[in-house]
């Protein structure tokens, strides 16, 4: 997998197609040793072909594996009732009447205080 992300970097570097020794300079210069067997795979791999081609491909067939996702419980269905009922409640949502005085007197008199 490293190898694939250096040789994905290089292309996008500038490098339309990268060597197996470019590959492992790269590797060597962050500390990470390859294993010349599998660079050498992966290069003989991809060359000659077009990087943009491969990863479109590759897309379609990630996008038949779905969206997985682990983890938790969610919610059932009927997704469309739950914003029908948000709708209705900003709806229903009314404007209080304008206070004329905190206590409800409002006739101007000073009230009780």
């Amino acid at each position: 997998m490293k190898d694939m992300a250096t040789y994905l970097m290089l292309v996008l570097g500038g490098n339309e197609s990268p060597t197996a020794d470019d590959v492992s300079k790269a590797l060597s210069s962050v500390g990470i040793e390859s294993d010349s067997e599998q660079v050498n795979k992966l290069v003989s791999e991809l060359e000659g072909k077009d990087l943009g081609e491969i990863l479109e491909s590759g897309a379609a067939l990630l996008a038949k594996f779905g969206s997985g996702g682990g983890g938790g419980g969610g919610g059932g269905g009927g997704g469309g009732a739950a914003e029908e009922e948000i709708k209705e409640e900003e709806e229903e949502v009314e404007e209080a009447p304008a206070a004329s005085d905190m206590f409800g007197g409002g006739d101007g008199d000073g009230g009780d205080y």
